[in-house]
This record gives structure tokens, C-alpha cells and sequence, in this order.
């Protein structure tokens, strides 16, 4: 399992700073490559800019939290909670096999024969 992240391209865990405005001051977050991918394509179907995006969840967590400790470890945690919610999406697109009951010609007969609950009597 290892192998498949060891050999991950170096220039995605490469860290870059990129200048983010965020109530009217400008402020430096530093990520990684991937991250900042992840966060432009959230922004996209936002409709809006990375830093657009960027300033709404700062706003948001503001307002939720009341202070915002460590916001890129929020964003990396943020891209991951995006990508896991795509994951679960798709897996529920992905139709379940069903089992092949029709190779077995008494599999009705047996559902038939299971008894049923006896109701409760003079209750």
C-alpha cells in the first residue's frame, strides 16, 4: 500500500504561498500543490475564485467557531472532507450486484415455507 504513495509526484506535496485577501487585509497561506488543485476545483463549482472561496470559509468558520486557530490545517481538512464526500457520491452511483436468485427454481417455494410471526393472542 506504501508503494502507491511513495511514488506520488513530488511537485503535489510541494508547498506553495499565495497571497489570500481576507477582510480587506492581505494575508499569506501556505499549502500544498494538491491542495490548492482541490481548492479550485471546489471553487469552480462554487462558481467563484479560489480566494473567493478561500474568504468564505474563513468567514464562515469565523462565525461558527469565533476564531480560526490554524485556518491552512482547516483547508487541508476541508479538501479532504470535499474529496470523501465525492468518493461516498459516486459509490452510491455504483450499482449494487444483485444476487441471482432465478438459477434456483425452489428459491420461492423456500421463502414461501418460512413461517410467519404468530400474532399475540388475547392481549
Amino acid at each position: 500500500m506504501c508503494e502507491y504513495f511513495v511514488k506520488a509526484d513530488p511537485i503535489q506535496y510541494e508547498q506553495r504561498s499565495r497571497t489570500v485577501r481576507i477582510k480587506n487585509v492581505l494575508t499569506s497561506i501556505r499549502l500544498e500543490n494538491m491542495v490548492w488543485d482541490i481548492l479550485a476545483e471546489m471553487a469552480e463549482e462554487e462558481g467563484c475564485t479560489t480566494n473567493a472561496l478561500i474568504a468564505k470559509f474563513h468567514h464562515e468558520i469565523l462565525a461558527q467557531r469565533g476564531e480560526v486557530p490554524n485556518f491552512a490545517s482547516f483547508l487541508r481538512v476541508t479538501c479532504m472532507r470535499y474529496l470523501r464526500r465525492c468518493m461516498l457520491s459516486l459509490e452510491k452511483q455504483i450499482p449494487q450486484p444483485v444476487p441471482n436468485v432465478a438459477v434456483l427454481p425452489y428459491a420461492k417455494q423456500a421463502v414461501d415455507a418460512v413461517p410467519k410471526p404468530l400474532a399475540a393472542v388475547g392481549r
